[in-house]
């Protein structure tokens, strides 16, 4: 692993790169309540880096400025776009994604004209806890670039059934069905290694199948 920054218009942010060569580059950020130190993302990038995977993680802003919440979406969509810019010279596929929020920050951009050869969503929010008619799909329907769906079978940002709705009207769209795993990917009995292991699995499937490597 090796650290670094990314620049973007308003900056730059903290990063880290994982795996080595291939014509594929995995670009990842974190969810509203973490950082690109966040266990699982670090854990889900290593499993990618050991199948052979480049892969970068890095901070939004908000995080940078040593705050908890994210700031304005503008602001991060903005570093989204950014980072999409930079990372574009490094590789001939880009693949965007991420957990929760910043993985939905991904789909914006992208719904609105970043390109990328994929989108990897980890725990996509899809409407707020208790809250399944304030759904967070509607620009889902502008991308057509390929997009998974890492999702708990137990996530409250995610209703199974108004999931699988979702989605089932999205061509672009593929879903891995994480068994008993909440909105961290934390699954009763199972490792953190052991559930990056499966996800990094599903990954290098739907890429085989979808997006090619």
């Amino acid at each position: 692993m090796t650290r670094d920054r990314i620049a973007w218009e308003g900056g730059s942010v903290s990063a880290a790169w994982h795996g080595e060569g291939g014509d594929t580059l995995l670009a990842l950020t974190h969810g509203a309540g973490g950082t690109y130190e966040t266990p699982s993302l670090v854990a889900y990038a290593e499993a990618m880096a050991a199948r052979g995977m480049r892969v970068v993680r890095f901070n939004l802003p908000y995080v940078e400025a040593g705050k908890k919440t994210p700031g304005p979406q503008a602001r991060d969509e903005a570093c989204w776009r950014g980072v999409a810019t930079t990372l574009s010279s490094e590789t001939s596929r880009l693949l965007l994604g991420g957990r929760s929020y910043g993985g939905r920050m991904a789909t914006h951009v992208v719904a609105d004209g970043v390109a990328c050869a994929g989108l990897v969503l980890l725990a996509y929010p899809l409407h707020p806890p208790g809250k399944p008619e304030r759904l967070r799909s509607a620009h889902l329907e502008r991308i057509m670039a390929p997009m998974l769906f890492l999702q708990g079978t137990r996530d409250p940002f995610a209703d199974p059934t108004l999931l699988a709705r979702t989605l089932a009207q999205l061509p672009q769209a593929s879903r891995h069905r994480l068994e008993g795993g909440d909105h961290g990917h934390k699954v009763a009995g199972r490792t953190p290694a052991d559930v990056a292991a499966e996800l990094a699995d599903a990954t290098v499937q739907w890429l085989d199948a979808h997006v090619g490597r």
